[in-house]
C-alpha cells in the first residue's frame, strides 16, 4: 500500500512521528503538504500545514500516554482526561483531530480515529472520512501486520473504482476515472460550498496522475472492463451499462451506499429487500446520479458533525 511520496520527505514525516506514542496500527500524512496541488504556490512546500491520521488500537490508552507527552496539543477538553477524549472521538466519523500544532519547526494537524472504526468505514463507507482520504494518495508513514486493515484497505480501493464506473459514461479517460473517484468523499461535503476550494478536485488529481496510478495499477489490472496500457501510462475502459452489468456493480458496493440507496429509491413501508430495489435502480437510466446522491448523504451527514465537533477539540 506504501506510495513513494517525494524522495526527501520521508524523514521529515518519521521525525514528526518521534514526538507521538508509537503504538499506531497505521499512519500516513496526507494534503498540500505531501503531494503537489494545482493552484498551491510551491507544491509540497515548507509553508503548506501538514495533516496526519493515526489508527490505535486502543484510543483510551493512546490518548493518556498523548496528554503525557503532548498535553499543550489538546484544547480544554484535555482536564476532563482520555475517556472523554476517546467518547468525543466516537461521533461524527470517529476521528479526533488536534489543529494547529507546532512540530519541528512546522505546523501540523493531526487525527487519531480507532482500528476498529477505520475498518469498519473502509469495509462499509459508514462515514466515508477517513475511507475517502485513503481513496487519494497519501504517504503511508507506519502500518503494522494487521491483515483485517489490510486487506480493508484494498477493499476501499476496489469499492472507489466501483462507484466511479457506475458514475461514469460508458468510454472515459484515465484522468476522468480519478477524478470521479477523488471527488467521491466532497460528494455532499457543505464545506466544498462554504469553505473548500471548489476545483479542489482537479487539483489534486491533475499534478499526481503518477501517484494515483501507482494506487490503482492493480485492481485496474485486474479489471476485466478496462484495458490497462500501464506502459503507455493509459487506460482504455468500456464499462458495462447493461442492467445486468449495473446490477453487478451496485451488489458490489459498501452496505451503507448500499442502504442509502434503498432508502432514497423506496418509499416508505414498501419495505422490499435490497436486492429487488438495486435491480430497479439498475434498470434506471439515471443509475449513475442515486448512486451519486447516495454517497452524498454518506458524505453530508458525518462532514457537519466532524465540523461541529472541531469547535470543542480546536478550541
Amino acid at each position: 500500500m506504501a506510495l513513494p511520496a517525494l524522495s526527501s520527505s520521508g524523514v521529515k514525516f518519521r521525525r514528526v512521528l518521534a514526538h507521538f506514542p508509537q503504538e499506531l496500527s497505521l499512519a500516513f500524512a496526507y494534503g498540500s503538504g505531501v503531494f503537489r496541488q494545482a493552484g498551491a504556490s510551491a507544491g509540497p512546500g515548507e509553508n503548506n500545514m501538514l495533516d496526519f491520521v493515526f489508527a490505535v488500537d486502543d484510543s483510551v490508552t493512546w490518548h493518556m500516554m498523548n496528554l503525557l507527552k503532548n498535553r499543550s496539543h489538546y484544547s480544554f477538553l484535555k482536564v476532563f482526561g482520555p475517556k472523554q477524549i476517546s467518547s468525543i472521538q466516537s461521533y461524527g466519523a470517529g476521528i479526533y483531530y488536534n489543529t494547529l500544532v507546532p512540530c519541528n519547526g512546522r505546523m501540523i494537524k493531526y487525527g487519531v480515529i480507532s482500528t476498529d472504526t477505520l475498518i469498519d468505514d473502509l469495509l462499509h463507507w459508514k462515514t466515508l472520512y477517513v475511507a475517502g482520504r485513503l481513496q487519494k494518495p497519501v504517504k503511508i508513514l507506519t502500518q503494522n501486520e494487521n491483515s483485517k486493515l489490510q486487506a480493508a484497505l484494498v477493499s476501499n480501493l476496489k469499492s472507489a473504482v466501483t462507484a466511479a464506473f457506475l458514475m461514469l459514461p460508458e468510454s472515459f479517460s484515465e484522468e476522468d476515472l480519478y477524478m470521479q473517484i477523488a471527488g467521491l468523499s466532497y460528494s455532499g461535503d457543505f464545506r466544498m460550498v462554504i469553505g473548500e476550494d471548489r476545483s479542489k478536485v482537479q487539483n489534486i488529481v491533475k499534478p499526481n496522475v503518477p501517484h494515483f496510478q501507482k494506487l490503482y495499477s492493480n485492481i485496474l489490472q485486474d479489471c476485466p472492463q478496462v484495458v490497462y496500457k500501464h506502459h503507455l501510462g493509459r487506460l482504455e475502459a468500456s464499462i458495462d451499462k447493461s442492467p445486468e452489468g449495473q446490477f453487478t456493480q451496485l451488489m458490489a458496493l459498501p452496505r451503507t451506499l448500499q442502504q442509502k440507496i434503498t432508502s432514497l429509491v423506496d418509499p416508505p413501508g414498501k419495505n422490499r429487500d435490497v436486492e429487488e430495489i438495486l435491480m430497479q435502480v439498475a434498470h434506471d437510466p439515471d443509475c449513475g446520479f442515486v448512486v451519486q446522491q447516495g454517497i452524498s448523504g454518506i458524505v453530508r451527514s458525518s462532514s457537519i458533525v466532524q465540523s461541529a465537533k472541531t469547535i470543542l477539540t480546536a478550541g
